[in-house]
């Protein structure tokens, strides 16, 4: 990593451009100012990331589902290399990304969260050491497009940097499409509960068969799923030569049992002791308020994060069914996507005997959805009235993005306390 005082003029006078925009930012109360930061950094000078990136040795993780978890599990396994200059808040695009660099110029290993669309650009402006890929699925079909058109924008940027290690989810057909003529690729058993967006191979057009776990093209022989060098079970980790050791982790669910599998596994391509790579991934615990346990006025409130149908499954399955109340918030903003069609490929016949709440800006949209699928619910458009409703008691509130940014934000403004030292104690 360059020192600052070697950057050129024009990047210089970016930073200290941004670092005003902060300042601006924090002192009229809009926030703490890193995104606009950052993008008055790069209006400046157009090259800042590569600049700031320049002399790190970077992991970029990108999908569907799980950036943010595998990204926070994986910067505390790097931390054994030194100082990880890593997104605290999920900030994914060139913005974001600019803003993470210019706060940590002394760090000289990177861990950065990628938005799928914005993977390949990121990638030729940083010159990844490992290139990470979670999985694939639709998710705001009004801003990204069709999935297929993610998949082959990941194939072209793998392709332009042969010398990165490619850790992959070879349970995933379109990741495993996007990575599959990589030199130097590993191969993750990390999971995927959702097929809905790969019943086809995006390399032929034709069927992919599934057999237990594995799967394979009717159109290609060649294209299967790969043999994996990490895997994971219910207890433990599995590794190449060998390889093995008990995984606990304070995140819940199956899914972050693949997510961490992948951290480690990336953390080990970059040069970490494998062990230490477990060890450090357990440690991750509320992420950016994701899966965050709060106090407020009689309610114990755990919030869960779902933005697509492959999210909102595996949300589904971590919701605790003996808690006493459960809020579903869903909104329609721009950063949510304005499409609320996936509602209707989101299993919520589950809820037929557990009481709901919808709530939201679309709690109409969510309500219609609950009524065709047996669920008994009721309807509190604001998230916050409606855990102001519940009984007193463990509140379960499963959201989409910016209602579940609002809700955060109303809860600490609230006064609500933490209850995650206690939850993870038990």
């Amino acid at each position: 990593m360059p020192e600052a005082t070697r950057l050129p003029v024009r990047t210089r006078a970016a930073l200290a451009a941004a670092a005003s925009a902060r300042w601006a930012s924090r002192t009229a109360g809009r926030g703490k100012g890193s995104m606009i930061g950052g993008l008055v950094a790069e209006k400046i000078d157009p090259r800042i990331m590569s600049r700031l990136a320049a002399g790190r040795a970077t992991a970029l993780i990108t999908g569907t589902n799980g950036k943010s978890t595998t990204t926070r599990m994986t910067a505390a396994a790097l931390a054994q290399l030194g100082e990880v200059a890593t997104q605290p808040d999920g900030a994914n695009m060139d913005a974001g990304i600019i803003a993470t660099l210019s706060l940590q110029l002394d760090a000289r290993v990177a861990a950065l969260e990628v938005d799928e669309l914005h993977m390949a650009h990121v990638a030729d402006n940083t010159s990844p050491a490992v290139l990470t890929l979670l999985n694939l699925s639709r998710d705001q079909l009004d801003r990204v497009g069709e999935i297929n058109i993610i998949e082959q924008s990941l194939r072209g940027g793998i392709a332009r940097h042969p010398a990165a290690v490619v850790v992959v989810n070879c349970d995933d057909v379109l990741v495993t499409s996007a990575a599959f003529d990589a030199p130097n690729v590993v191969w993750v058993a990390a999971g995927s509960s959702w097929v809905g967006d790969s019943v086809s191979c995006p390399r032929s057009g034709e069927p992919v068969v599934r057999n237990g776990e594995d799967w394979y093209s009717t159109g290609r022989d060649d294209f299967r799923r790969p043999t994996p060098q990490w895997w994971f079970d219910d207890e433990k980790i599995y590794g190449p030569d060998g390889f093995t050791a008990p995984m606990t982790l304070k995140v819940p669910g199956r899914a972050n049992r693949g997510n961490a599998t992948q951290a480690v596994a990336t953390a080990v391509a970059m040069g970490v002791d494998p062990q230490f790579a477990v060890d450090a991934v357990g440690t991750v615990g509320n992420v950016a308020g994701r899966y965050g346990t709060v106090d407020l006025d009689g309610h114990r409130i755990r919030t869960l994060l779902a933005k697509n149908p492959a999210g909102w499954q595996e949300a589904l399955s971590m919701i605790d069914d003996t808690a006493d109340s459960l809020v579903i918030a869903v909104n329609g903003q721009v950063p949510d996507g304005e499409d609320l069609s996936w509602l209707w490929d989101v299993r919520f016949e589950a809820f037929e005997q557990t009481k709901v709440i919808a709530s939201g800006e679309r709690a109409a949209d969510l309500s219609v959805r609950l009524l065709y699928a047996g669920a008994e619910h009721t309807v509190i458009d604001d998230p916050f009235a409606a855990i102001a409703a519940c009984p007193p008691g463990r509140v379960e509130v499963l959201a989409n993005y910016t209602a579940f940014r609002d809700l955060n934000v109303a809860l600490e403004r609230a006064g609500a306390t933490s209850a995650d030292s206690e939850a993870n104690a038990r």
